[in-house]
């Protein structure tokens, strides 16, 4: 048990670390000696536990997004009203200028290889699963509760949040200023209630 324990910390800082290399040198110029520089380990150690670069960065991608949707669902399962569920799904998505500055910059990484890659397709098809799951509890909730538009299905609404969220935050990291990070969280906020038609 403490062997496996000590097994799961050191791929999760072996992933943190391909994390930090990729957000600051991007996919192209990370290797496995980066990211074992980033992790502070001997390149024969990111060997034992990962056959390849390629390995490495499918496990991350696999675990940011997996972070990413728990965090989003345990913000939005802490409240109990269909406004009160988009604004925690809202805020979790905008963490904060670092936080999304980082994945952003790794995500669209991955987001650029992965109409070539059907395990990065896959991975964030889960990923956008997750994301669809939450919305339709928003809007399902809304709709019994008289707020949003009756007419609106999850099939047809549900990408367009996400998408709206996606959206304002790559235009604020394109912006590239933090200051603006609550204009843009407002916005998408204005935005998707318009969508539901509040």
């Amino acid at each position: 048990m403490v062997k496996y324990k000590k097994s799961e910390e050191k791929r999760k800082q072996i992933l943190s670390a391909a994390f930090r290399a990729l957000s600051e040198h991007g996919y192209d110029a990370v290797t496995l000696q980066t990211i074992a520089d980033y992790a502070e380990v001997s390149k024969g150690v990111v060997h034992y536990y990962f056959t390849s670069k390629e390995a490495v960065l499918v496990e991350l991608l696999e675990w940011l997004t997996g972070k990413i949707s728990a965090r989003e669902r345990a913000a939005v399962a802490e409240q109990h009203t269909a406004e009160g569920k988009l604004h925690a799904y809202i805020d979790s998505a905008f963490a904060g200028p670092a936080q999304n500055r980082s994945f952003y910059r790794v995500y669209l990484d991955f987001l650029s290889r992965a109409s070539r890659s059907p395990v990065y397709r896959e991975i964030n098809q889960r990923f956008y699963d997750s994301c669809a799951s939450i919305s339709t509890e928003v809007l399902q909730l809304g709709q019994q509760e008289g707020i949003y538009d009756k007419q609106l299905t999850p099939q047809a609404t549900a990408p367009v949040i996400r998408a709206i969220i996606d959206g304002c935050l790559i235009q604020w990291l394109m912006a590239d200023q933090d200051e603006l990070h609550a204009h843009f969280k407002d916005s998408c906020y204005t935005a998707v209630g318009r969508v539901l038609g509040v």
